[in-house]
């Protein structure tokens, strides 16, 4: 445009111009979409809320995900339980298999907590991160720029597989990872969603990643010879473990399977991708933890078959023993033979280490059940267990075992409702998550972490029998000393004396209450009058 061109325009329009930019033709949002293949209206921000991301999905073409997910890991009775950002989980399996790549699509201050908290839980590993922006989700080049991520870290002398993970924005516009090369240069690609919309907690993020593994793994076994695991073949045949246990947890399970003639397999989610082929090779899956719903899928394609629960004290013990007997077609004298030598060992470690007094459990593992079973064969009075997790199948005879002893099972438990059940029992000992804890002890009430306190110990057969009564009883013994400090410190630290002052807190004072007014026809304006 020349100057006088200029000047003529701006005298027709009124508008000042300074160059040429004002007649360059802006795309709409709907030629985007046409050129790209992008629905722009899902490209939604993080701050939208869980049900403009779900909306944003479905346009997206999530549809089947979301139902799939809806299907997995049922919410109810409220949105969402308050836990970490759920993509953790699957992170954290990931960055502890050998030989294997992580990579995140997200937004960058998701991508920096979960890095962040990943390396602080002892993540040694580098999370790979490919970021984006507003142009680059819309007109599809993130996931162009994914593509080229994973084909310059394919490399088959450093990794057996590369784990690509959308986080919640790239989920809820349909950024599209089932596009990406299943191998490159004999590096398996695994691309998985997992948005905080989507998977309510970070313990089901595990199973959405071990999930996709066996589907994988399962497809490479039917199409030929895989490898063998690290330490070869079992003898005898196996059960696969499926959840995170502690590590001696596996061990104790094979000694007790070994009178019937099997072996404890690979544990699910495994430490490398070769145990995957051997986890799937067993004669049955015990679901430790019950709630890898996608996990039994494979292994159900697979023809295997599952039992629930695990061996945790008298009742648990003898009853998941007899269950793997049938399931594996073990000799019922054989299964008997078993218990006869194993149970009154659990009898006896259980007697040793007596737990004495109330205790309410939460927490968000997965395996709240099996502590309130132990802690109630050890002698503790438990009336209130809640997790994070959705009722299974494959919990329903820990639940059944609960309810008989007068337990309240609460499945999915929100924050308020765990708190509430310490409000409302008044236990001598209050087990959940840091908040519960945090209340419990601000009513001088012991408590203790469960992740790291309680998870951090084995819990299966003899061993775990008396493994928990140490520091429960030394929990519950506290309960003087904070007694003594809420006594000492009184009020101090709450309501308007939280905080530091430079001087002694004050009570603000209190707003008058106003009596209420009911308007007369003159206070109101004439629109309302009808004038």
């Amino acid at each position: 445009m020349t100057a006088l061109e200029r000047q003529s325009s701006e005298a027709a329009s009124g508008e000042v111009v300074y160059d040429d930019a004002g007649r360059v033709a802006v795309a709409e949002a709907s030629a985007v979409k046409a050129e790209a293949g992008v629905d722009v209206t899902a490209g939604v921000g993080c701050h939208a809320g869980a049900a403009e991301m779900k909306k944003a999905a479905a346009a997206a073409g999530q549809s089947e995900l979301l139902e799939q997910f809806a299907k997995d890991y049922p919410q109810g009775p409220h949105d969402q339980p308050q836990t970490m950002c759920p993509a953790f989980g699957s992170l954290r399996i990931g960055l502890r298999m050998r030989r294997t790549a992580t990579v995140l699509s997200g937004s960058a201050c998701c991508v920096y907590g979960l890095t962040f908290t990943s390396h602080f839980y002892g993540a040694k590993r580098t999370v790979g991160y490919v970021p984006f922006s507003s142009e680059t989700l819309v007109t599809g080049k993130l996931f162009e720029d994914i593509r080229d991520a994973v084909h310059k870290l394919a490399d088959p002398d450093q990794y057996d597989a590369i784990v690509v993970t959308n986080l919640c924005v790239p989920s809820a516009s349909g950024v599209p990872l089932r596009l990406l090369p299943k191998e490159i240069n004999g590096v398996r690609i695994v691309g998985i969603d997992v948005p905080g919309f989507g998977v309510p907690t970070h313990a089901e993020a595990k199973d959405v990643l071990s999930g996709a593994m066996l589907r994988y793994a399962r497809g490479e076994a039917e199409a030929g010879p895989v490898q063998a695991p690290r330490g070869g073949r079992s003898e005898k045949p196996t059960i696969t473990l499926v959840g995170e246990m502690f590590p001696a947890d596996p061990v104790t399970i094979g000694m007790m399977l070994e009178p019937l003639g099997l072996a404890a397999g690979p544990v699910v989610p495994t430490r490398e991708w070769r145990e995957l082929y051997a986890a799937l090779d067993c004669a049955a899956v015990a679901a430790i933890h019950p709630f890898y719903t996608a996990s039994f899928r494979e292994f159900e394609a697979a023809g295997r078959s599952i039992t629930g629960s695990a061996p945790v004290g008298y009742d648990g013990t003898a009853s998941w023993l007899l269950a793997i007997g049938e399931l594996c077609g073990v000799a019922r004298d054989k299964v008997d033979a078993a218990l006869n030598r194993i149970l009154p060992a659990v009898r006896t470690a259980l007697a040793k280490a007596p737990v004495k007094g109330r205790i309410t459990v939460s927490g968000y593992e997965g395996s709240e059940l099996l502590v309130a079973r132990m802690l109630i064969e050890s002698g503790a009075d438990v009336p209130y267990v809640g997790t994070a997790c959705p009722k299974t199948r494959w919990s329903e005879s820990d639940r059944e075992w609960l309810v008989s002893k007068g337990v309240r099972v609460q499945y999915r438990a929100s924050l308020e409702q765990d708190i509430a059940a310490v409000d409302e029992f008044h236990p001598d000992l209050a087990i959940g998550t840091t908040p519960v804890v945090q209340h419990a002890k601000a009513n001088a009430i012991p408590g203790l972490y469960f992740t790291n306190l309680i998870s951090a110990r084995p819990l299966m057969g003899v061993a775990g029998a008396g493994s928990l009564a140490q520091v429960v009883n030394a929990a519950i013994a506290s309960k003087a000393r904070f007694e003594e400090m809420k006594a000492f410190f009184g009020s101090v630290g709450t309501g308007y004396q939280a905080g530091v002052f430079d001087e002694a807190p004050k009570e603000p004072a209190k707003v008058k209450e106003l009596p209420l007014k009911k308007p007369s026809a003159t206070d109101l304006p004439k629109e309302a009058m009808g004038c």
